[in-house]
């Protein structure tokens, strides 16, 4: 789950300019390629939280997967068709669909091991992140010899593989605490921002 949120940006990252120069937009305009698909993120992910709270992780998770995925398929027929619009309003929506994949992954192995387990499980979330940073820009590279559009049909592929992994293989716990209400998460992410800004 982690590698397909790091996947969402750097993979791309090689193919800007050919992006840039075969759809005819503007350095800018392909940069928000990438920046567009990050705020959507940024903006949904507390939304995501809180749902995944309310509900359970697998019922956001499973959603957001095929979301991300359905959104690289029409990410890559914009850039097919050359449409810049079609292209950049995909990856808005794989933005939101990102949202609820790594953050929600992170907080379910929370839920599924404790303390030193659960620092362990972190780590190795967080190894996985750094792993997906290095590799997704050679892969989107590699990709790329083939056409140059290709890495955008490559995220259906590796949704398809973390959504089989969390149907058949996630064995999510039984909550024991209730969920909070939406004004205490509400309240609770605003202190953890003032901590970020004073700190």
């Amino acid at each position: 789950m982690p590698l397909v949120l790091v996947l969402g940006n750097s993979m791309l990252v090689p193919i800007l300019p050919d992006l840039q120069e075969r759809l005819g937009i503007s350095q800018f305009q392909s940069s928000l390629v990438i920046t567009l698909f990050s705020v959507t993120a940024g903006l949904v992910i507390p939304i995501s939280g809180y749902l995944s709270d309310r509900f359970s992780r697998k019922a956001i998770m499973i959603p957001s997967l095929i979301i991300y995925g359905a959104a690289g398929v029409l990410a890559g027929f914009g850039a097919i068709w050359h449409s810049y619009g079609v292209l950049i309003t995909a990856r808005a929506i794989q933005g939101l669909g990102a949202a609820g994949t790594a953050p929600i992954a992170m907080a379910l192995a929370g839920d599924l091991y404790k303390e030193a387990m659960e620092s362990k499980a972190l780590g190795l979330t967080e190894a996985s992140n750094g792993t997906g940073k290095v590799v997704s820009p050679i892969l989107g590279s590699l990709l790329s010899l083939i056409v140059w559009y290709a890495a955008f049909f490559a995220f259906p592929f590796f949704c398809l593989l973390s959504l089989l992994a969390v149907i058949f293989l996630l064995k999510e716990p039984e909550k024991k605490k209730r969920p909070p209400k939406l004004g205490e998460y509400l309240k609770s992410i605003g202190e953890v921002l003032k901590k970020k800004a004073t700190g």
